[in-house]
């Protein structure tokens, strides 16, 4: 095969020399304080077995979809998962999507217009932002949680825009902070915006049954879109937009990272059905994350480390400025037997690199003591504190 051409060598050849080079590693045995898996669902049992039974009992053996849903692809299981999901989400219709990412990239990329406005939290996900750049409509991001400046900026453009969209997430995925989603819901219907919510960290995690936090505060009319994903507490694969039924039938026709895609295969349908089952019906699973994240922030209290921003999600994040003090101290936190990575530019600002915590309910108490006291330690001995 032909090699890289020099100038995206140079490219890497500066990641190196930041110390910011990202590269995939390989699956391990330490205890995991990283992946999005909150409530162990994507090593259970229990929910393989299940997934595995539900096709059996309908009588599916395919190992593909043979094609996109608009062609050969849409089989009976979405139709099924699709409703479940309207019903559980408490939306009219529900659209599901390869990935996270290709939901928010349909979805960005199509529904906004020329001539639309934008008004998007500084740290939402990439995914939102790839497809805002590949909209027509005009962007503009505003100050992470901070709803005046948000009011501003939507007060200042709104005369302009045919429609105007407000963009957040119900859980940020860099710090696991939450936005004032009353605040955003007030400025969007005082200034007839539409709120979107991305609920990917949320789902499984908040709400009577786990389906997010946007219902928890706001109600079902005063958002336009939510997109919830199924890799993070729900321990399997893909995403949906869920909203009106004019809203899924516009995405079926015109966003593209749907209509040109391969479909899901039969058993990441049936694997999402038992998940959300599962999840419908297992609240004590839900509890003890919560209690298992209360630990953590004790701990953190406790210890007195204060740089932890504030989250009562399952992501604890605390600021590490530089990014070779943050590889280096997640390499002794890995050293020691503990699952726990760094997050470096371009995911976060120079200087505001982190550590983040990702909090499990399989984590036991004292494993949760162990990695923090040694976090402190080797905070005092590089003397970051």
């Amino acid at each position: 095969m032909q090699q890289l051409p020099p100038h995206l060598l140079e490219k890497l050849e500066e990641r190196k020399a930041a110390n910011a080079l990202l590269e995939t590693r390989a699956s391990n045995s330490l205890v995991d304080f990283s992946s999005s898996d909150y409530l162990g669902m994507a090593a259970s049992t229990a929910l393989f077995e299940a997934a595995n039974q539900y096709l059996l009992d309908k009588n599916i053996t395919a190992n593909g979809a043979t094609g996109t849903r608009i062609s050969t692809g849409n089989y009976s299981l979405y139709d099924e998962a699709e409703a479940m999901l309207a019903t559980f989400h408490k939306t009219e219709s529900a659209l599901i999507f390869n990935s996270r990412y290709d939901a928010n990239l349909g979805f960005f990329s199509s529904v906004p217009q020329k001539g639309d406005v934008i008004v998007y939290d500084e740290q939402v996900h990439a995914s939102i932002r790839d497809g805002i750049r590949l909209s027509g409509a005009a962007s503009f991001k505003f100050p992470h949680n901070d709803v005046k400046a948000l009011y501003k900026l939507v007060e200042k453009h709104r005369s302009k825009a045919a429609e105007l969209y407000i963009v957040t997430e119900s859980v940020f995925y860099i710090d696991g902070d939450c936005p004032n989603l009353l605040g955003m819901a007030g400025v969007a219907r005082r200034y007839k915006c539409r709120l979107v919510v991305d609920e990917a960290h949320a789902v499984g995690v908040f709400g009577e049954q786990g389906e997010g936090l946007a219902l928890t505060h706001l109600q079902p009319d005063e958002i336009f879109a939510k997109i919830v994903t199924f890799g993070k507490a729900l321990g399997c694969h893909g995403a949906a937009v869920l909203g009106s039924n004019g809203l899924r039938s516009y995405l079926v026709n015109f966003a593209r990272s749907f209509i040109y895609t391969t479909a899901l295969p039969p058993h990441a349908l049936a694997t999402i059905i038992c998940a959300y089952k599962m999840l419908w019906e297992d609240e004590e699973n839900r509890t003890a994350l919560h209690n298992t994240i209360m630990h953590f922030k004790w701990e953190t209290e406790r210890l007195k480390l204060t740089s932890f921003i504030l989250s009562f999600s399952g992501i604890h994040s605390i600021v590490i400025p530089g990014s070779g003090n943050a590889k280096k101290i997640a390499a002794v936190l890995q050293r020691d037997g503990y699952d726990v990575r760094p997050i470096l530019p371009p995911a976060v600002p120079e200087g505001q690199e982190r550590l983040r915590f990702c909090v499990h309910t399989f984590n036991t108490r004292s494993h949760i003591t162990h990695v923090l006291e040694i976090l402190r330690a080797t905070l005092f001995s590089l003397k970051l504190v």
